[in-house]
């Protein structure tokens, strides 16, 4: 008996977990079509109406890794990452990522500062892209277009070029269809979860990654499917009061939509230790 019970809980939240993942792929990727700064198929949310739900464990990373260890246990070399041009402004990322620095990056809302340490060692390649378009200076002047709250799913969608601070947005699907004009690979797959104060990518199917991230408030169950490359170390209480504020409107389909206290960014910054 206990078994067997045991086995229906397991089924039952698999299913539920199924069920999230299918959630996610249509309510946060915005809209099917994207202009300006997003290319083809670059609709990054934690999904996307045009794709299907990413398989657990994800895929390997595109390009090839030259890594070792120093004396100390430092990491040391390179890594070779590709960033494959969609269409758009913004400049390719270093094609070269280094594991060995430490960075912090420190995102300057309207609602409060967020300070996240950023995983270069286990994400090299997410870290070079989101370092070079911060230096880009991306971000200044957008919003996160996304709250959610309810479903087992507790993130801050931001990063979507197109959510400009500037404007009131809706939830008909238009928010979340922005991308830098180029897409990398997944990284960090390998047992990733996603409890409170994770800072991970958002993409439309496996090797999609771009310019969105979503910030964890409460611990969250996810499919390993979307690389995590930061941890929040300050500001997880501007997240918890955005939350709490709740929504303007409501995504069809999946719940969340749009903070009712806005979150806008006026810059990010990167310190190297």
């Amino acid at each position: 008996m206990g078994q067997r019970a045991n086995g229906r809980r397991s089924a039952a939240g698999g299913l539920a977990l199924a069920a999230l993942a299918a959630a996610l792929v249509i309510a946060l990727g915005g809209c099917a079509s994207a202009s300006g700064t997003s290319g083809a198929g670059d609709n990054n949310g934690i999904g996307n109406a045009t794709s299907s739900a990413p398989a657990p464990g994800g895929s390997a990373p595109q390009g090839s890794a030259t890594t070792g260890s120093d004396a100390q246990g430092g990491i040391t070399g390179s890594k070779k990452c590709t960033y494959a041009p969609t269409g758009g402004s913004v400049s390719l990322p270093p094609s070269t990522a280094s594991p060995a620095g430490e960075y912090t990056a420190t995102l300057r809302t309207s609602q409060g500062d967020i300070v996240i340490k950023l995983r270069n060692a286990q994400a090299p390649c997410t870290v070079n892209s989101f370092v070079h378009l911060a230096q880009a200076n991306f971000w200044n002047g957008t919003q996160c277009h996304r709250i959610s709250t309810d479903g087992g799913l507790y993130m801050l969608q931001c990063g979507d070029p197109t959510a400009k601070a500037s404007e009131a947005l809706s939830c008909d699907g238009s928010a979340g269809s922005g991308g830098p004009g180029y897409q990398f690979a997944d990284e960090n797959l390998a047992g990733a979860t996603y409890p409170a104060g994770t800072v991970a990518m958002a993409n439309a199917g496996p090797d999609t990654n771009g310019s969105q991230f979503f910030l964890v408030f409460q611990d969250t169950s996810l499919p390993p499917s979307y690389t995590p490359f930061g941890t929040i170390t300050a500001g997880l209480d501007v997240l918890q009061k955005v939350a709490k504020s709740g929504t303007t409107c409501t995504f069809a389909g999946a719940g969340g939509g749009v903070p009712k206290d806005k979150v806008a960014i006026t810059a990010v910054t990167i310190t190297k230790s």
